[in-house]
């Protein structure tokens, strides 16, 4: 079964990558606010990301990428968010553990979110187009 297909992957990664600067900003501006809230930097800093997630999802799953022809909204989502954050986490932690010593700590930061954004295309897709390349 073919499944659709109508943007190349430089017009996903492009569209992929605005969101992902909304998402940033939309995580920033929500970890502000809870904290000047009173709410602890940890928790605030989790439903920052988990508002970013579901902003990145609802807006991925319509503009960025073409919903598989079985598309099945929870399990998407489930596949998005758990793949997301394993990847955002563990490559900017990997990075900020290992790499200091050879790029400084705020470069080894830089790396981990470029590194990570770029898997997080790969898994969006895959969660949302049910494709893997």
């Amino acid at each position: 079964m073919i499944e659709r297909d109508d943007h190349p992957v430089s017009t996903k990664f492009g569209r992929f990558a605005i969101v992902g600067l909304l998402n940033t900003a939309i995580d920033l501006a929500s970890f502000t606010a809870l904290v000047a809230l009173g709410l602890p930097a940890l928790a605030a800093n989790f439903l920052g990301w988990a508002v970013a997630v579901i902003f990145s999802f609802a807006v991925n799953s319509r503009w960025t990428f073409e919903r598989a022809e079985r598309f099945n909204l929870h399990r998407a989502f489930a596949k998005f968010a758990i793949s997301g954050s394993i990847i955002s986490l563990g490559s900017s932690t990997l990075a900020v553990y290992l790499l200091p010593p050879f790029t400084g700590l705020f470069a080894a930061k830089l790396i981990g979110i470029v590194v990570g954004a770029i898997l997080n295309f790969f898994a969006a897709r895959w969660s949302i187009e049910n494709r893997v390349i």
